[in-house]
């Protein structure tokens, strides 16, 4: 299916010189003369080969067919992860590179898109957003600025992110998985 190169993000996968590649990275470039266009740094998925390509933000990619299956994280085991499928109730282990950086944010019981091409699995999509627990947080610095000054704090699952100084530990907040920020405090 063709697509707009701009708008493929990490864990796709696209056929490109009668190959699948999974994007693990993008990056939007605009250069001072000329038009911007996208970077992509791809993996082979067959070889595990790196590559990276550049399309201008108009052109079209081929990206690939995939069977998607509504799978439940189950647990890690070193660098290797269970799923099980909610329909057929089979467990599947993929290794961490396949699922990428988002693998921290994965929770026991978290309902995840497994994208497979030909029966093996190609790549991992968890949800956008996730709620943790904040473990530590630095005490607030007296004269500081609320606007624009932010603290390290440490989550449950041992990821350093950067919060809001009226933030303390304890607090549940909201992290983007796909780019590991604070986004706002828990409402729950």
């Amino acid at each position: 299916m063709k697509v707009n190169a701009n708008t493929m993000r990490p864990g796709h996968v696209l056929e490109h010189n009668g190959k699948l590649w999974v994007i693990t990275k993008t990056a939007i470039v605009q250069p001072g003369k000329g038009g911007a266009f996208i970077q992509l740094e791809m993996k082979d998925v067959r070889t595990g080969t790196k590559s990276i390509e550049r399309f201008r933000t108009q052109e079209t990619v081929e990206r690939a067919r995939l069977d998607e299956h509504e799978m439940t994280f189950l647990f890690a085991e070193g660098d290797s992860f269970t799923f099980m499928d909610k329909e057929t109730f089979e467990q599947v282990a993929i290794p961490r590179d396949i699922i990428g950086d988002p693998a921290v944010f994965l929770q026991d019981g978290m309902e995840v898109t497994v994208q497979s091409h030909e029966g093996s699995p190609l790549g991992v999509e968890i949800p956008g957003k996730v709620t943790l627990l904040i473990t530590e947080s630095d005490p607030v610095v007296k004269g500081q600025t609320a606007s624009s000054s932010y603290k390290p704090a440490k989550l449950e699952n041992g990821v350093s992110i950067l919060v809001p100084p009226h933030i303390e530990a304890g607090t549940r907040v909201v992290v983007d998985t796909a780019t590991g920020e604070y986004v706002e405090r828990a409402k729950d």
